[in-house]
């Protein structure tokens, strides 16, 4: 029983000092104002949510995920070329890349794809 209560102890007074410790520790990197600000992609936590920022780089962004999704895609198209027809295979293939073609035609005739204006 008293080794129980011996552990304990000891347990409890480890555990009290390395609290204190921490606490001792964290107070002087507690001052530093960058430190302590959360990280929000460089814009200015304090600042209003609604700040405008630039359009196009949102759809140059959603363009890369679109060609990022495409690439994703057409790697299984590749395993499924032994156990697939020939003729249906290359349609398939030329279905998906004319369709990507056309989607990429649109963005530029628009001007996505024009960075600075």
């Amino acid at each position: 029983m008293m080794l129980i209560m011996f552990t304990m102890m000891l347990s409890l007074i480890i555990s009290i000092i390395m609290m204190l410790m921490c606490t001792i520790i964290s107070k002087t990197s507690s001052k530093d104002r960058e430190k302590m600000s959360p990280f929000e992609c460089g814009f200015d936590p304090k600042s209003s949510a609604r700040t405008p920022f630039s359009i196009q780089f949102f759809l140059i962004a959603v363009l890369f995920l679109i060609f990022d999704i495409e690439i994703a895609i057409m790697l299984p198209i590749i395993l499924t070329m032994k156990i697939s027809l020939t003729k249906t295979w290359i349609f398939t293939i030329m279905m998906f890349i004319i369709i990507l073609i056309m989607g990429l035609y649109h963005e530029w005739n628009n001007g996505v794809l024009e960075w600075a204006k």
